[in-house]
């Protein structure tokens, strides 16, 4: 969880929004594997999300400068463009629930 979505999380709680939603918690839960490429002579870095129902999501990551190319840098921002997606899918998911 993000420091940003940390923040979110206590503002909620604390106004007492109790009803039914998609935490940041439900999207961790969801991610059951994760895989990285770096494509040959670039600096594009793709991470794959494998979801517990078998879905996949991915998010990518570059740099301007090769220079300044780091594979653990490059991890961590294409694992959370790739875990943002979530966002909207977990929350048409409920809202199929609720409108059933």
């Amino acid at each position: 969880m993000s420091k940003n979505e940390a923040a979110i999380e206590a503002e909620i709680k604390a106004k007492g929004l109790t009803a039914k939603r998609i935490t940041p918690a439900d999207l961790d839960a969801e991610i059951v594997a994760e895989d990285y490429h770096v494509f040959p002579g670039s600096c594009l870095t793709v991470c794959c999300l494998t979801l517990k129902n078998g879905f996949t999501v991915t998010g990518e990551s570059a740099c301007a400068s090769p220079e300044n190319f780091d594979a653990e840098i490059g991890q961590k921002i294409a694992r959370g463009n790739a875990r943002e997606k979530l966002w909207p899918l977990l929350g048409f998911r409920l809202r199929d629930q609720l409108a059933a």
